[in-house]
C-alpha cells in the first residue's frame, strides 16, 4: 500500500556517534525505543533510500527521511468524500475536524493520509490548505508532471474560492463589503491578528440570509492568509460561530463534535490550465447539519 510522503531532516552539527543518537537528541519527544522500532520496520532512510540502522554513523548534514507516527492516534469519526477524480486532479470534500496534512498529533487521521490509502496514489499533493476546523473543498494534484500548472492557479490568484459562514449580524456596513487588512502572526504563535499597515489580505463579503439569530454570509477571499476569514470576520464584530480562537482564545479542550466551526469552503472555480475548460466544484455539505452523512456528487 502506498504511503504518504516522508518527512526530512538534515542532521545538525554535533558530536554524536550514530544517527540514532542524533535523532534522539534532536527530537526530544520521540523516545529511543520508538526510533529503534521505526528503523526495524524500514521507516528511517537516507536520501538514497537506504535504511538507517542503529549502527549507522553520524555525519553532519546527512539527509534523513522518516515517517511520522503518533501512538494511539484518536480517530476522527467523520468521513471525507471524493467529488471528482481524473488523471490530474482529485477534489475532496473534507469534514470538520480533519486536518489536510500531518501535523502535531495527527498523522494517519488526515485527509492526505486517508486519500493515499483510498486511491493507492502516493503522488497526491494538496494544492492548497484549509483549516482543520473548516469543512469543504480541497484540491489535490494526482501527478507530478502537471502539478506546477495547477499550483499556479493559487499563486497567481486566478482560482475563485467561495466560502459560507454563520456569524452574528452586521447591520451597519453596505454589502457587498470588501475587507482589506494587514494580518500578521500574533500570540500565541498559532493565532493571527490585524494590525495597522499596508493590507496583505482581501475578502469580499456578501449576505445570503439575514436570519433571526446568525446571518449566513458568502465570503470570497482574494488572498490566502492564515485564518484570514476568521480573523477578518471577528475584526468586523461578527466572529464565526463556534470559533475557539477568535476573537477570544478559548481554553484548550477536546474537540466538541456537536459544535463545529460554522465555516465551509463551498466552491472552487477556475479555467483548467491544461485544457482551457471552465471547471467548478461545489461541496455537498451544509452548515445546518454538519454531522449528517454526505453522499458523493456525480
Amino acid at each position: 500500500m502506498p504511503d504518504i510522503a516522508a518527512s526530512t531532516v538534515h542532521l545538525p552539527p554535533g558530536t554524536w556517534e550514530s544517527v540514532l543518537d542524533c535523532l534522539c537528541a534532536h527530537f526530544a519527544t520521540v523516545g529511543r525505543v520508538q526510533w529503534l522500532d521505526r528503523m526495524a520496520r524500514g521507516r528511517v532512510l537516507d536520501d538514497a533510500g537506504q535504511p538507517i540502522t542503529p549502527a549507522t554513523p553520524y555525519r553532519a548534514g546527512l539527509c534523513i527521511r522518516y515517517w511520522r507516527e503518533v501512538a494511539d492516534e484518536e480517530p476522527i469519526p467523520f468521513a471525507e468524500t471524493i467529488l471528482h477524480l481524473d488523471q490530474h486532479l482529485l477534489v475532496a470534500d473534507k469534514p470538520h475536524f480533519l486536518p489536510v496534512t500531518p501535523a502535531g498529533r495527527f498523522v494517519e487521521e488526515t485527509l492526505l493520509a486517508r486519500l493515499v490509502k483510498r486511491t493507492g496514489n502516493a503522488d497526491l499533493v494538496p494544492l492548497h490548505r484549509i483549516d482543520r476546523l473548516t469543512a469543504g473543498l480541497v484540491l489535490f494534484s494526482t501527478r507530478p508532471d502537471s502539478r506546477a500548472a495547477y499550483q499556479a492557479l493559487f499563486r497567481e490568484r486566478t482560482i475563485e474560492k467561495r466560502y459560507e459562514a454563520l456569524a452574528p449580524p452586521l447591520p451597519e456596513p453596505v454589502f457587498p463589503l470588501v475587507r482589506r487588512s494587514r494580518i500578521v502572526a500574533g500570540e500565541p504563535f498559532f493565532r493571527m491578528h490585524e494590525v495597522d499597515g499596508p493590507p496583505n489580505s482581501e475578502t469580499r463579503i456578501e449576505v445570503l440570509v439575514r436570519g433571526a439569530g446568525d446571518w449566513r454570509y458568502a465570503l470570497y477571499p482574494h488572498t490566502g492568509r492564515k485564518h484570514q476569514l476568521r480573523v477578518q470576520m471577528a475584526g468586523l464584530g461578527a466572529p464565526i460561530r463556534h470559533d475557539p480562537l477568535y476573537p477570544v482564545l478559548m481554553a484548550e479542550a477536546p474537540d466538541d463534535h456537536a459544535r463545529p466551526l460554522q465555516l465551509l469552503a463551498q466552491a472552487l472555480a477556475f479555467d483548467d490550465p491544461l485544457t482551457g475548460e471552465r471547471r467548478r466544484f461545489e461541496s455537498a455539505r451544509t452548515l445546518e447539519s454538519p454531522l449528517a452523512p454526505h453522499s458523493t456528487l456525480s
